[in-house]
């Protein structure tokens, strides 16, 4: 517990750091600037501990230049579970609330990316009290409103992950 206290705390202080980086021309006219994006998120958990998963987030995007963005994203997740345990009893869904902090870069056309998050995911239904280290890879697609992505998900904690497919509309602040 105390690691990932450490780890989450370097996140933010990475995130809330000025650094200074050599521009180019082209990138000096740009409008750095924040982005909120609201989406819902459906998954596929890839071992056999639940059956599915859905979820909704608020992301909070910051635009260092045109093609990298920092973020940090927060909402809920319920893994839904249709099992039953060896004495037959129904083994209980699982909701949390992720706390994530990112790093997004456009590799082609500045609408196709990257993205890498780190946090942790907070158990707050069915008497569960766990929290879990979290990452998550995945790319997608933005324009200006909308964001479609795919992203693999691991709950170490858990005991489980998934991938899931996040749909959003997003504008700037």
């Amino acid at each position: 517990m105390k690691k990932l206290q450490i780890i989450c705390l370097a996140a933010f202080a990475f995130l809330f750091s000025n650094t200074t980086f050599a521009q180019e021309t082209e990138a000096t006219n740009y409008d750095q600037g924040f982005r909120l994006g609201f989406g819902v998120n459906g998954g596929l958990p890839t071992d056999n501990d639940y059956d599915w998963a859905l979820g909704g987030d608020v992301r909070l995007q910051y635009d260092l230049s045109k093609k990298t963005s920092l973020t940090l994203t927060t909402g809920f997740t319920n893994l839904f579970n249709g099992k039953k345990d060896a004495a037959g009893n129904d083994i209980k869904d699982l909701g949390f609330i992720p706390a994530k902090a990112g790093f997004k870069a456009f590799v082609l056309k500045d609408q196709f990316y990257v993205l890498g998050e780190l946090g942790a995911g907070f158990a707050v239904t069915n008497g569960y009290n766990n929290t879990t280290f979290l990452w998550a890879p995945g790319i997608g697609y933005a324009n200006k409103y909308i964001d479609l992505s795919v992203r693999y998900e691991d709950y170490h904690d858990f005991r489980t992950n998934q991938v899931a497919l996040r749909v959003a509309y997003g504008f700037k602040l």
